[in-house]
């Protein structure tokens, strides 16, 4: 995220004008048991975005954050405990979203009128109970 950012931003202060999208989880919201350092690097996507905003609003830059809950992609691939991973799979199997949802919400975001800031979208599947 802030290597993205450090490349984008200088460019965007230029023109006075961009938008970043971070992503961020609902585990940046919601911390379930053995999930602490998973939702603690989420919840700094959350603040970093947040403070980024608050430093770039005289360049008409805005910054979003989406916080999708579980999603039909290869999370589980990077999980390194077998069980926590066929569970992970599992269960984005059963009620996950797909990439195609995640981008209808980030082309809604980028999309508003330029004096509108989308600066959070906090979305699960609804069957998804945290």
């Amino acid at each position: 995220m802030g290597y993205g950012i450090a490349a984008v931003l200088p460019h965007m202060k230029a023109q006075k004008s961009g938008h970043i999208v971070n992503t961020s989880s609902v585990a940046g919201h919601k911390v379930r048991p053995g999930s602490a350092v998973y939702a603690a690097t989420k919840t700094a996507v959350l603040v970093i975005s947040e403070g980024l905003r608050q430093e770039v609003k005289p360049y008409n830059i805005r910054t979003t954050v989406i916080s999708p809950g579980s999603m039909k992609t290869e999370l589980a691939d990077s999980v390194t405990e077998p069980d926590i991973a066929d569970g992970v799979r599992k269960f984005a199997d059963m009620i996950g979203v797909t990439a195609e949802t995640f981008a209808n919400i980030v082309s809604f975001a980028i999309s508003q009128p330029d004096d509108v800031g989308i600066n959070e979208i906090l979305f699960r599947p609804t069957r998804q109970e945290l």
